[in-house]
């Protein structure tokens, strides 16, 4: 059974699993389906298309999976997915997909500080932290265990790899690679994202191929595309080695400077 307060506004067509708490005048819209053990904060407004998994907490005014501020959408049906264990903060907006995918995504155990703002089609994976006021434009894709400092504007269309920590206040217009620190203006690379790493398990023996990729693509004379082929040529086999230059290929905005 769900614990709904007698002043929230739950529809009858929405799907709400066991043990769900819904606080003092929130509204959760028809098409919405939400997993067990959720709790739904005071004035959290859940709009047509929310998917969320199980034990997530929205906190007090909050918007979830309203309608995307693109004009190229026409009310068609499109969805916002959230992770099991993940935390929406205060006045966090989160907007679902267009028809250019179709959906918005959030990974499982994701944190939303107050105030931010996923914009339409963006797709974050698991485990990553969006620190208040950081404002992801459409399209936006941010891998595992990312963390985007406070007041970061990114810029539709950027991918920001997994484990990259970026600083507090940078502007974000380009593509930042996996296992990096990001910060500056221009934002620039700033090594690898150690204590970050470490914390997750990476060996010295690890962390050092990654050292050796990265002194080639920033610490030596090549431009990227040079870089990338003496990546190929000289860590073919590096798993590592590998994710980078995919990463490399998959980049459609260049990526940030040294």
């Amino acid at each position: 059974m769900s614990n709904i307060h007698p002043t929230a506004i739950v529809s009858p067509k929405a799907k709400l699993g066991e043990n769900v708490i819904v606080e003092p005048f929130a509204w959760i819209h028809d098409n919405v389906e939400i997993g067990n053990d959720c709790w739904i904060g005071p004035h959290v407004i859940i709009y047509d298309g929310a998917r969320i998994g199980n034990e997530v907490k929205i906190y007090q005014s909050a918007s979830i999976s309203h309608q995307p501020q693109d004009k190229k959408y026409n009310n068609e049906e499109t969805f916002c997915f959230i992770g099991d264990k993940s935390r929406i903060h205060e006045f966090a907006t989160i907007h679902r997909g267009t028809c250019g995918t179709g959906k918005t995504t959030l990974g499982k155990n994701v944190l939303i500080m107050a105030y931010a703002h996923v914009a339409h089609d963006c797709v974050i994976g698991d485990h990553c932290i969006l620190a208040n006021a950081v404002q992801l434009g459409g399209f936006t894709q941010v891998d595992d265990w990312a963390i985007i400092g406070g007041s970061v504007p990114v810029h539709q269309f950027v991918k920001i790899g997994k484990h990259v920590i970026v600083g507090g206040g940078t502007k974000i217009g380009k593509d930042i690679p996996p296992f990096i620190m990001a910060a500056g203006e221009p934002i620039k690379y700033y090594g690898l994202n150690l204590v970050g790493l470490k914390r997750r398990g990476f060996t010295s023996d690890q962390l050092e191929k990654i050292k050796m990729i990265y002194k080639i693509i920033y610490d030596s004379q090549l431009n990227f595309s040079q870089a990338k082929e003496k990546l190929m040529n000289e860590m073919p086999e590096d798993i590592f080695a590998k994710e980078v230059i995919n990463f490399m290929n998959q980049s459609t905005r260049g990526l940030i400077g040294k």
